[in-house]
């Protein structure tokens, strides 16, 4: 029996949280609708032309249609191709089904489960976000040994939902190293249950959309700036710790001065840079550290921030930092010796205690050091903010070094 604080249970209705099938409004990134369109329009053309191929084939007969077949193989293959496409899109509904089902069993059977006695912080973040994102139930959530690698994921079956969080990113929840980031991005994971992302009717609409060039990893990107937008909403003090350790690591991140990264948002340019990024399933991370900080413009998915030809994109960087963009001729890079004369005049200015830059390790005293959350969104050295004019030169013994 529901007790009165009881939400109700999901259902195909009402979604997984009290906000309704929709969600949260405002926390959308705004390409993500629109290109959702696309998904299912993709998936209704797919299934039509299923529907049409099957009825070809049962009024025109099994020989006449293989003959048609075959004349296209010898084109170049094209009759093997729309034959997998055929089978593809007449068992997507199945073979999705399946494959969430199996997806589950495995952090059910390789994971360790966070619940009130393993893991307990973790699944009080995990509670603590379901609540403040408005879920009727706490999703599961799991530890699964990552071997190096740093990744989380959300996902789902049936209309259970669940959080894995791989060891090696959980173990940023050590004290000793950044609690509020591995907030942030439970916080985020969480948000992509609360954003639909996970449900298994979405998932079926925008499968062939996701095999689509540019198309396909575009939305995949919206849905992950969306995410961000739940996990800054709910740990806004985490997305900067967030943005290191995706950058550099968990024993590095501490180093990371994220406004630097954020700036070479805007700074890095160039085609190739773009094709990184249209290729790309997450935004790439100088674009996504400027979204986090930048929080008056959504991401962007498809240019640069500060891209001059697209409506909405001129975002200035806070500074330029002393060195080029990798865009220019190597002939304006910096010699050895001017190099050098940078690292010196950087060590000059360089906070008292940031004598290591190699990482914090458990077990370890810092507490002499900047901490971590100043050295990751301290002004960066040796940089010059564009919306202050530069000073004019001067000459003698008083002029400034560079």
């Amino acid at each position: 029996m529901n007790g009165p604080a009881d939400p109700g249970a999901p259902n195909l209705v009402n979604g997984s949280t009290v906000h309704g099938l929709f969600g949260r409004r405002g926390i959308r990134h705004p390409w993500e609708i629109p290109l959702l369109v696309v998904g299912i329009v993709v998936t209704l053309i797919g299934f039509a032309l299923w529907v049409w191929a099957t009825i070809y084939v049962i009024f025109a007969g099994i020989s006449t249609a293989q003959s048609q077949i075959d004349k296209l193989d010898e084109t170049g293959g094209l009759g093997s191709t729309i034959v997998q496409l055929y089978v593809l899109i007449g068992f997507l509904a199945l073979i999705l089904w399946l494959a969430r089902a199996v997806m589950y069993a495995q952090p059910r059977a390789q994971g360790v489960r966070m619940s009130p006695t393993q893991f307990p912080q973790g699944y009080r973040m995990v509670a603590e976000a379901a609540k403040h994102h408005g879920l009727r139930r706490v999703p599961d959530a799991y530890v699964l040994l990552g071997n190096g690698q740093i990744n989380a994921f959300a996902a789902g079956h049936g209309f259970r939902r669940y959080v894995v969080v791989y060891s090696d990113l959980f173990e940023v929840g050590n004290e000793v190293r950044d609690p509020e980031a591995l907030r942030f991005i439970i916080g985020h994971e969480v948000g992509h249950i609360a954003a639909g992302h996970t449900a298994y009717f979405r998932l079926l609409f925008v499968t062939l959309m996701m095999n689509i060039p540019i198309i396909g990893p575009a939305f995949s990107r919206t849905q992950e700036y969306t995410a961000d937008n739940y996990g800054y909403s709910f740990c806004p003090q985490g997305s900067a710790g967030t943005m290191a350790v995706l950058g550099a690591g968990k024993y590095l991140n501490a180093d990371v001065n994220v406004n630097e990264v954020a700036d070479r948002a805007v700074t890095e340019r160039g085609l190739w840079l773009h094709i990184v990024n249209w290729g790309a399933s997450h935004p790439i991370l100088t674009w996504r550290a400027h979204a986090l900080r930048h929080r008056e413009k959504a991401g962007k998915i498809w240019f640069r921030p500060g891209f001059r030809f697209w409506p909405g994109s001129a975002t200035a960087p806070m500074y330029r930092g002393p060195l080029p963009s990798a865009k220019v001729f190597s002939r304006h890079y910096p010699t050895p010796e001017a190099a050098l004369g940078m690292l010196d005049a950087a060590d000059a200015q360089r906070p008292r205690g940031l004598d290591n830059q190699f990482g914090r390790f458990p077990g370890v005293d810092y507490s002499s050091e900047p901490t971590m959350r100043a050295v990751q969104t301290a002004a960066p050295l040796l940089s010059r903010r564009l919306d202050v004019p530069a000073p004019p030169p001067m000459d003698g013994p008083n002029a400034p070094r560079a």
